[in-house]
């Protein structure tokens, strides 16, 4: 992909530093980050937060930088600090790549064919199980996301990463064999109202024998003490 083609993410310098600085900066709706590089010193910027989740939402693994007029740099996520509750950035760390050297990335793992699984149509349940793989590739190889096909998989089967053919020039990193995709459990054995209203009802009917009989017995022993005092 061309430096053209590629999402532009306008920086500004961070001259500010410390807890306190970032807080006031976040206050002021925007994101302090750095930018790091090998074989070159960090850049510390801020970014408008509506500008990044834009940027963010479009899901690309490499897009360019551009920091007070600089030339375009283009970078990969290294890292992203979320708040725990409400979940939106609090800080960037991104990484400035060669596009001719291969690098090491995460990349989303999504899953179709859901609906078209036997094992779902039978009634199981599918997990989806791994979400993210990490890959080796050059920059402008890296996919924005790798998708799984689960229509085949039945009742109590799994599909592993050896299942998946990684995309051209894309080079799996995790275990092929014990990385697992997704897998389909079995229904749980839920009993019928029918089967439950027999039950109930069967229970009753040994309850009530077992009181006519106590009732009977009341009677019968009633009778014989009549018939003696009689």
């Amino acid at each position: 992909m061309a430096a053209g083609e590629r999402t532009l993410l306008t920086l500004d310098p961070r001259e500010e530093r410390g807890s306190r600085a970032n807080r006031r900066l976040r206050r002021e709706d925007l994101v302090p980050g750095v930018i790091y590089g090998a074989g070159s010193d960090s850049i510390s910027f801020k970014v408008d937060s509506r500008r990044l989740r834009g940027v963010l939402a479009e899901g690309h693994a490499l897009f360019d930088v551009e920091i007070d007029g600089s030339e375009r740099l283009p970078v990969i996520v290294k890292d992203q600090h979320r708040h725990p509750v409400r979940g939106h950035v609090l800080h960037l760390d991104l990484l400035k790549v060669r596009l001719d050297e291969k690098i090491q990335s995460m990349v989303a793992l999504e899953i179709e064919g859901v609906e078209d699984a036997p094992g779902v149509r039978e009634g199981g349940v599918l997990e989806h199980v791994t979400r993210e793989l990490n890959v080796s590739a050059l920059p402008t190889d890296i996919p924005d996301r790798i998708v799984a096909d689960v229509s085949g998989l039945g009742i109590a089967e799994t599909m592993v990463l050896s299942a998946i053919e990684a995309p051209a020039g894309v080079e799996f990193l995790d275990d092929p064999d014990d990385t697992v995709v997704a897998t389909v459990t079995a229904p749980t054995e839920i009993e019928e109202p029918e089967a439950l209203e027999e039950e109930v009802a069967e229970v009753g009917a040994e309850g009530e024998t077992a009181e006519e009989a106590a009732a009977e017995g009341g009677e019968e022993a009633a009778a014989e003490g009549g018939e003696e005092g009689s």
